[in-house]
């Protein structure tokens, strides 16, 4: 009797979407770029650590750059033409992302900060005495 292998790997099923959303996240120490369909489902993603950038390097505007980049390549297949971009953080690769994006060729629709703000919300720390 020989044991017959089974070959069980799922076929790549080449989806057509047509919009999705780019989420930037902009911290003070690294960049990172997600993909998603409209529902939220995530595609692919990038950081700028995982791009090769090291130490001070991730934040800046040219580590954002290459991130998008990088991100929105990973979803070429998947049929993306429009996009909406939601940005988070207060880093400094924030505008060299969005216009990495546009340089991709995909539309750009809307553009929304969803930097998150407290309303009076967690006591600050007491002030320090020297």
């Amino acid at each position: 009797m020989s044991a017959k292998l089974s070959t069980n790997s799922k076929k790549k099923i080449k989806r057509n979407i047509g919009e999705g959303n780019v989420y930037i996240q902009a911290t003070f120490n690294n960049t990172i770029v997600t993909v998603s369909d409209i529902k939220g489902n995530a595609l692919a993603w990038a950081s700028a650590g995982g791009m090769g950038f090291k130490g001070a390097k991730k934040s800046t505007p040219y580590a954002a750059q290459i991130t998008a980049e990088s991100a929105l390549n990973k979803v070429r297949d998947f049929g993306i033409n429009y996009v909406h971009v939601y940005i988070k953080g207060p880093g400094i690769g924030r505008e060299s992302a969005i216009r990495a994006i546009g340089s991709t060729g995909m539309t750009v629709k809307s553009i929304s900060d969803i930097t998150p703000i407290p309303h009076n919300g967690c006591r600050p720390k007491k002030t320090r005495r020297v």
